[in-house]
């Protein structure tokens, strides 16, 4: 950890940095109120050392300006026998704890232990409240399909190892989940899984969301701001969709991966960073690197070990069981957990291409648990585009060009179809040579008929 020792005597500077050192951590020295301002702007601190008597300052009135200028990191106070009333005081205004003088380094190690532990508490909390946000089934890593059995052990391997991964594939075949899942079984495990979403944001911001900015450095930086290189030191960040990465942003991308240093936004000062780079894109890096599109010095630094993530139709095996892990998951949630697919179902849901891959039969799945008006889901609860893709006769048949349907059905299977493999609605509203606001009503209308089947079936109920 990176510890601020505030204290006006010398003395108390070297025994507490030769202890720190010891123990691994990293000290910074200040000497009085102000000076302890411009170290904890300067750097990222994660706990302070801070003595109630400061020359002629108040420690607590110090503590009370660090606390006003919004850093939250924990403060230890250091004090003497005379003032013990003054620490009570202190920690009942939130200070973490108190160490008395003389002390001994092993009681500085006690406090610290106590520190990290409360530091890994609240990063495990964000990262269960981000996952719980999230609200998506547990991660499934078990196949019947030899090549998908090949990509879980690769990244078993490589899982220990502090190489950068690449994975590459379609957008929804679980890039991201497949990264998390490599963070769990490394070292870093229990240190922080940070997530930067590329193509989200302008350079700019994007630029600030990775590496941090200074007050000023731009219109609307109202107080200095660290990055996302800052909150995973430690662990891990995963780069979502890095081929749309900015060419400004990629030169400072790859010298952090050659020497692991950066700048915050509108600052020379150089930092450094111990996080390990987890990428994933679903454009051919290689290939755009050889058309100038992107940096090949980067793409070379990045591709240590790659991982290519199959479309779903090309693991059609395993679409069954997933399908089945989804709809336990919903149907525990929902409280239907007699809900099953029928046989036909679940040979149906096989035979489509899904062009949404895992993305889309998670919704497809949670689609059909909330419109079947029993406990078995039937090739007819499934949307028009998956019973397209099926093959079968009767009344009940799946969709099929030239077979007895309402237009209507033929053509929202199609314009599903095109919703789920575009990039954005669009490009699909491109695709099917209509505007976005005709896209928007057709869709808005079928989502409306949808809901009052929904109610009308909770209402029958």
């Amino acid at each position: 950890m990176k510890v601020l020792i505030i204290d006006d005597e010398i003395n108390i500077h070297k025994t507490t940095s030769i202890a720190l050192r010891t123990m691994g951590h990293e000290p910074y020295s200040a000497y009085s109120g102000s000076q302890s301002l411009s170290k904890l702007d300067e750097n990222r601190i994660d706990v302070v050392f801070l003595d109630l008597r400061l020359g002629s300052e108040n420690g607590l009135e110090v503590y009370d300006r660090i606390r006003a200028a919004g850093h939250e990191m924990p403060v230890i106070i250091f004090t003497g026998f005379s003032s013990i009333s003054s620490a009570i005081e202190a920690t009942k205004k939130g200070v973490f704890d108190y160490v008395l003088k003389p002390f001994v380094p092993e009681q500085i190690r006690q406090t610290l232990e106590r520190v990290g532990k409360q530091i890994a508490l609240k990063s495990k909390v964000v990262e269960l409240e981000s996952q719980v946000s999230e609200i998506v089934p547990p991660v499934l890593f078990d196949s019947q399909e030899k090549s998908m059995q090949q990509i879980y052990r690769l990244a078993q391997r490589a899982a220990p190892s502090e190489a950068t991964v690449l994975i590459l594939g379609p957008s929804g075949t679980g890039k991201t989940v497949l990264a998390k899942q490599i963070h769990s079984l490394s070292p870093r495990a229990d240190k922080p899984f940070v997530v930067v979403h590329c193509p989200s944001l302008s350079k700019e911001l994007l630029e600030s969301e990775l590496f941090g900015h200074v007050k000023g450095a731009f219109t609307g930086a109202v107080k200095d701001t660290w990055g996302k290189i800052d909150s995973a030191d430690g662990g891990s960040i995963f780069l979502d969709e890095i081929g749309e990465l900015p060419m400004e942003i990629q030169a400072k991308l790859l010298r952090f991966l050659q020497e692991r240093q950066y700048e915050r936004v509108g600052e020379t000062k150089t930092r450094t960073g111990n996080v390990r780079i987890l990428a994933a894109t679903n454009n051919d890096l290689q290939a755009e690197a050889q058309d100038g599109r992107f940096r090949e010095d980067l793409f070379y630094r990045l591709n240590v070990i790659s991982i290519h993530m199959p479309p779903l139709n090309e693991r059609r095996g395993d679409i069954p069981k997933l399908a089945q892990h989804f709809l336990q998951h919903h149907a525990k949630q929902m409280a239907r957990p007699q809900c099953r697919f029928s046989e036909d179902c679940l040979a149906a849901l096989a035979r489509y291409d899904w062009p949404g891959n895992l993305r889309e039969l998670h919704n497809v799945v949670e689609r059909c648990l909330i419109l079947c008006d029993d406990g078995c889901i039937e090739v007819q609860d499934l949307p028009p585009e998956v019973q397209l893709g099926s093959n079968g006769d009767g009344p009940n048949a799946p969709l099929k060009i030239g077979g007895p349907f309402k237009l209507e059905d033929i053509e929202e299977a199609h314009i599903n179809g095109v919703i789920a493999s575009a990039k954005s609605y669009q490009q699909a509203a491109r695709i099917l040579g209509i505007n976005k606001t005709t896209l928007y009503r057709k869709r808005k209308r079928k989502l409306s008929l949808e809901r009052e089947h929904i109610s009308e079936t909770e209402f029958a109920i």
